[in-house]
């Protein structure tokens, strides 16, 4: 099952044959451009053995890619599941049970009975070395060489893959724990070192993302291994794979064996490069993406640009690294619908994923969010996936009969119940992003993507005043087109803490030489990459006034006076809080650097053409379609809509448009048009 468009003829490496693949927990998909043209495709996920979907799939459409950027939940699942590699941890003496000790934060103020999860290093497997490095990186205490010898010795017989190494202070001077690293690598295990994962204060984010970077490392360094030898041609040239990392940018396969942490959140990310880039097509600069796939919806907040963050939290645990700024609910097109014991209907967070699927796949029997579309009549069995997959709806309306006594036994109540209460979960989420951050969504576009993201769009859009939904021109597949374009980068990052008083204009020399150091050492890891050549260097800061606990990253240019760094906090101590203090004294902690190579950017969302006809491509028809009540609805292939409409005349709901990797729903009072950039999105408002 694939689709094709003709793509532009200008674009860096226009020759090459590139693939974008997002493993999804319910759909695989795939974005191929073979050097001329782009093609599609959609087929269902293998959970227990991920790289088996990506492997048949490119063997079965008969691909044959030079370059292949993946979209990997190897990393996440491996964290959520605990299924990692059995790991050791080393650390200063009298600092053992950081990982447990934490911030002594209390997530759930008023459980009576609260439960915390096991660190993911238990109490036997964490070992101490006398030693200490001071705050200014001078040495306190020696390192104790026989301590560390009977601790080595200790974790060889303790059946250990991987060994995190996390000393006091290690962010300012390393030596110590340089040293420790180079005799547990003569065990031939593997080594995550904390001034190398993260190079930062706070000596318990430090520790857990350390861990966790140990305990996930292994279990992706052989998935990579498996899908590297799964891709290498018989003959011929060798494949380049790239993994997306959560910062939106990727890395090589090889840095992202050895630093997994930094791959959490790499599919959402491609979803949100892809949907900013969607959007500038179009000449929009505000938006909110929207992605809705299978398992769960992913939701950002793009204000010009595409925020990040390093406070992130997997199941509880914090991992300090660079990430594009989403926020997940459990809601997506497998999402199980359910009722609880006090008659009240719920919607997820479990889902049906792929095995076995919503009912009207044909396998599953609960009630899924993609079963209420279908009882509905929204998805259309003829032209699901373009025609590929069927979909069963006697098995739908029998699992939402499951559910429909709480609804007087009708099934098209209790599926327009399930849409409804799925709604109310993802705009709660949108509103997080948004309202509760100070923003006012009606000054925003939502873009919608992901395999459902577009049957919702217009009825969140409604429910929070957003005037205008944009769908990209593939928006089944978006965060594979995305992975696609996004540049390859390098994050690295120096800790240190260094006051800068108020009375200071000058240069700050600290600063200087530190980013000297860090650009060096990012174009050296994209060199040795094979990217030479277009490399961009961006600079950043976190930096607080003096008696602040926590910082704000900021970016900065080629200046590192005094004067510049003061500026620049203000304006964002003021974008932020509201307020700011420029005579007062402020703390550099961390100086970051991000080398940049351009991704691919031979298309847009569409690749600047119309879509090319599926090979099952259906007229336009009308069929009854229950919406608020049931109604006469316009279903038309997207493609279609879009060749007919030279005079970019637009369609006035209930409508539905189909295409190969989603459906898109115009409800009553919206009206959809082609984007007017010629970018191949889809416009939709309110009908005036």
């Amino acid at each position: 099952m694939n689709q094709s468009s003709t793509s532009t003829t200008s674009t860096r490496r226009r020759s090459a044959k590139l693939l974008g693949v997002d493993v999804g927990g319910t759909f695989t998909d795939f974005v191929y451009w073979d050097g001329k043209a782009l093609h599609l495709a959609k087929r269902p996920s293998t959970p227990i053995a991920p790289s088996k979907a990506v492997l048949s799939g490119i063997a079965d459409e008969g691909w044959a890619p030079l370059e292949v950027v993946h979209g990997s939940t190897v990393a996440t699942n491996t964290l959520l599941t605990r299924t990692g590699a059995r790991t050791a941890l080393i650390t200063t003496k009298g600092f053992r049970d950081t990982l447990v000790i934490g911030r002594q934060a209390r997530p759930y103020l008023y459980a009576l009975h609260p439960e915390r999860r096991p660190p993911l290093v238990p109490s036997e497997l964490r070992f101490e070395v006398d030693e200490r490095i001071a705050a200014d990186g001078s040495i306190v205490t020696d390192l104790n060489e026989k301590e560390l010898t009977e601790v080595i010795s200790r974790i060889s017989r303790s059946d250990v893959e991987a060994v995190a190494i996390c000393l006091l202070f290690s962010f300012v001077n390393p030596i110590h724990e340089k040293r420790v690293a180079e005799q547990v690598r003569l065990l031939g295990l593997h080594v995550s070192t904390s001034h190398e994962v993260l190079p930062e204060h706070r000596e318990f984010e430090r520790m857990s993302t350390t861990a966790a970077n140990a305990f996930v490392a292994p279990v992706m360094a052989r998935y990579l291994r498996a899908l590297e030898d799964g891709l290498s041609p018989k003959q011929g040239d060798s494949i380049r794979l790239r993994i997306m990392q959560s910062n939106g940018g990727s890395i090589s396969a090889a840095q992202a064996g050895q630093e997994a942490v930094r791959t959490a959140l790499s599919g959402p990310a491609g979803g949100v490069v892809g949907a900013f880039a969607s959007a500038r097509t179009a000449g929009i600069e505000n938006t909110i993406t929207f992605d809705m796939g299978g398992t769960s919806a992913d939701v950002s907040l793009c204000p010009g640009r595409i925020l990040e963050r390093t406070d992130l939290s997997v199941d509880t645990m914090p991992i300090k690294t660079p990430a594009v700024d989403v926020h997940t609910v459990g809601a997506g097109g497998g999402s199980i619908a359910w009722i609880d014991t006090g008659g009240a209907l719920h919607v997820g967070p479990q889902s049906a994923a792929a095995e076995p699927g919503p009912a009207a796949y044909g396998r599953g029997e609960l009630p899924t969010v993609t079963d209420a579309h279908t009882v509905l009549g929204r998805l259309r069995p003829d032209r699901f996936l373009g025609g590929t997959m069927p979909l069963y709806p006697d098995r739908a309306k029998r699992a939402l009969a499951t559910i429909a006594a709480s609804f007087a036994g009708d099934i098209y109540k209790a599926a327009q119940a399930v849409v409804y209460v799925v709604n109310a979960n993802m705009v709660r989420a949108l509103r997080r992003i948004s309202v509760e951050r100070g923003f006012d969504p009606a000054q925003f576009s939502l873009v919608a993507f992901g395999g459902a993201g577009p049957l919702h769009a217009c009825d969140l859009a409604e429910e929070l005043g957003i005037p205008t939904v944009l769908i990209p021109g593939m928006p089944g597949v978006l965060s594979a087109a995305g992975m696609l374009q996004a540049d390859v980068t390098k994050d690295v990052e120096q800790g240190m803490v260094y006051r800068v008083r108020a009375s200071d204009h000058g240069v700050v020399t600290v600063l200087r030489d530190a980013f000297t150091s860090l650009e060096a050492r990012a174009r050296e890891a994209l060199a040795a990459d094979g990217y030479h050549r277009g490399v961009r260097v961006e600079r950043s800061l976190d930096v607080r006034y003096v008696g602040q606990s926590h910082e704000l990253t900021v970016p900065l240019g080629r200046s590192v006076s005094a004067a510049t760094v003061r500026h620049t906090l203000a304006a964002a101590h003021d974008e932020r809080f509201g307020h700011a203090n420029p005579n007062r004294d402020i703390e550099i902690v961390v100086a970051r650097v991000k080398s940049r190579s351009a991704g691919f950017q031979g298309f847009t969302s569409a690749s600047g053409q119309e879509l090319a006809r599926a090979e099952n491509e259906k007229k336009k028809t009308t069929a009854t379609i229950v919406w608020d009540r049931p109604r006469q609805t316009t279903i038309l292939e997207r493609a279609e809509f879009q060749r007919e409409n030279p005079a970019r005349t637009s369609l006035l709901g209930p409508a539905i448009l189909t295409q190969l990797d989603t459906t898109t729903l115009v409800p009553p009072g919206w009206r959809a048009e082609p984007d007017h950039q010629g970018g191949g999105n889809l416009i939709l408002r309110r009908d005036a």
